[in-house]
């Protein structure tokens, strides 16, 4: 296979996408496997394709969409309290609108769950609570047959987190604080076909107004089918498969239909924002960075005979701590080591520099090498440190999504200039795919991340080298050293590259493009049910 010069963009691209090689970022770190409440597991960020022409305007083509996913791999039967969100946790996605590394903007969501303590007459007269979440077929807002109505606030701030401006973000119509978020997807009696779920969802698609912002904008929080697809258990079993499998591309699943989408069975909870793209840069600078959070307060007090209620046996306070982040896909799952997965949880995007070493020296190619191989030198790039995937990783990409002045952090980072692409027409490999098919995509992953970006594909050609072959001996993309690091070189040329032209080949057998997603906001498909007829 021979490499383009055009195909900048392709080692732009896989360089972001160099800690996300394998999965969503699902129970990455010791301490998120306690609190799944509060795990992220994806996030995108976009300029929204809803109704745009081929030419990339019209429709919401000037709204940026911002979707959160947390609670991984939900079971759809996971009843009788599914999977309501955390009333004592703090959500966030913040925005760096100036390069320095530092939130500009942060959207805070904080958590209602409200019992009506709905009960029967059961013999003499006596009143007594029902133990499930609804007591009929539900199918409206704030439904009279729920016993448990989920709702949220949010807030806007200006500058720090905890010590910006914050401000109330209200319902565009009647200007309530109150947001209300529709009930998991319990199944097909309580809550109808899919079709009926989707109608009854879309009820809970609230049009907002934002202080500081002269347009309104969308939200929405609720279940939704997870959209990642990946060979989950293949890949964590040491990668169970073979490199003659890994580097055909046409390779599929045994029943030829694109990969064993296994967790595509399982549901996650979206936090989901459309904001018009002029209230989230500044200046003439249109890229801006984004990631998630979620925080815990500091303390929390267990009460060994709690009175009657709905989650009465916690009483949390003190400082809020943050212990869930996500930027770019799987960062933390794939790149951190193990004794530091906490701690990156618990960082900021400006403090990234104690955590460069994982990025110019990642283990995982060394892997691939012992477990497909036996060899890690058979598959291993040799240009230590690799400053390939520290470049873009940490700056952004020179004309596809590089911010005026760029602070070395990781972060998703979005031109918001570029025009978005409809959906039928997005290339799964985004701007690489772009690149090396001559089109004029150029609104995909790492530009951003939208749900049919194929992440996987794309990070591990990075990680086996793929940038490097491009980059090559005149060193064209100028990846042998790290803007803003100066003492980071190295040599990255095809020869230090064990599988040569080959890296640009490797995939998980499982292809992003065939899986299921809305048209429209917000974008993520309607979740499994629970049960059905």
């Amino acid at each position: 296979m021979k490499f383009k010069r055009s195909s900048i963009v392709l080692a732009c691209l896989m360089a972001t996408a160099a800690g996300s090689a394998m999965a969503s970022s699902h129970r990455e770190a010791p301490f998120i496997t306690t609190s799944p409440k509060v795990d992220g597991t994806d996030f995108y960020m976009f300029r929204s394709y809803e109704g745009v022409a081929s030419n990339g305007t019209g429709g919401r083509s000037d709204y940026i969409t911002l979707i959160a996913n947390y609670q991984p791999l939900q079971t759809p039967y996971g009843g009788p309290n599914y999977f309501s969100m955390d009333p004592n946790a703090l959500y966030e996605i913040h925005i760096d609108n100036n390069g320095d590394a530092k939130e500009d903007l942060t959207f805070q969501f904080k958590f209602n769950n409200k019992l009506n303590n709905v009960g029967l007459d059961i013999g003499s007269a006596k009143n007594v609570a029902i133990p499930l979440i609804q007591a009929g077929a539900v199918a409206n807002v704030n439904d009279a047959n729920l016993n448990l109505n989920e709702s949220y606030t949010v807030n806007v701030v200006r500058g720090d987190r905890r010590k910006g401006t914050s401000s109330s973000i209200v319902k565009a119509s009647g200007g309530s604080k109150t947001f209300e978020k529709p009930v998991d997807y319990i199944g097909e009696k309580t809550l109808g076909n899919k079709s009926s779920y989707e109608t009854y969802a879309n009820k809970h698609i609230h049009e907002m107004t934002i202080p500081g912002c002269s347009v309104p904008g969308k939200v929405f929080v609720g279940q939704r089918q997870e959209g990642f697809a990946v060979n989950l258990g293949t890949v964590f079993d040491l990668v169970n498969s073979t490199t003659g499998v890994l580097l055909e591309p046409a390779n599929k699943d045994a029943a030829g239909n694109g990969g064993n989408h296994i967790i595509q069975k399982s549901n996650v909870t979206s936090i989901a924002m459309e904001i018009h793209k002029s209230c989230l840069t500044a200046g003439s600078d249109p890229v801006i960075g984004g990631w998630t959070t979620a925080s815990l307060r500091q303390a929390r007090l267990l009460n060994g005979k709690p009175g009657s209620g709905h989650q009465a046996s916690e009483k949390a306070g003190g400082a809020w701590v943050q212990v869930s982040r996500l930027g770019n896909p799987l960062v933390n799952e794939l790149v951190i080591g193990v004794k530091d997965k906490d701690k990156f949880n618990a960082s900021k995007p400006q403090d990234d520099t104690q955590f460069l070493t994982y990025v110019t020296n990642p283990t995982l190619p060394a892997l691939l090498g012992l477990v497909l191989a036996k060899d890690a030198a058979a598959v291993a790039p040799k240009n230590l440190p690799r400053t390939d995937l520290a470049t873009v990783f940490l700056t952004g990409i020179n004309g596809i999504n590089k911010p005026t002045n760029a602070t070395p952090s990781e972060m998703l980072r979005l031109d918001t200039g570029k025009a978005p692409v409809p959906f039928a027409e997005q290339n799964r490999l985004g701007v690489a795919g772009n690149a090396l098919a001559g089109g004029t995509d150029n609104a995909g992953f790492p530009n951003g991340r939208r749900p049919k970006d194929d992440v996987v594909d794309i990070a591990l050609v990075a990680v086996l080298g793929g940038l490097c072959v491009i980059n090559g001996d005149s060193n064209a993309l100028g990846l042998n050293g790290v803007p803003g690091v100066s003492s980071l070189t190295s040599e990255c040329k095809p020869s230090n590259v064990p599988l040569g032209a080959d890296s640009a080949k490797i995939h998980d057998a499982v292809d992003q493009a065939t899986v299921p997603f809305l048209s429209g906001f917000p974008y993520l498909n309607t979740p499994n049910p629970g049960a059905m007829n």
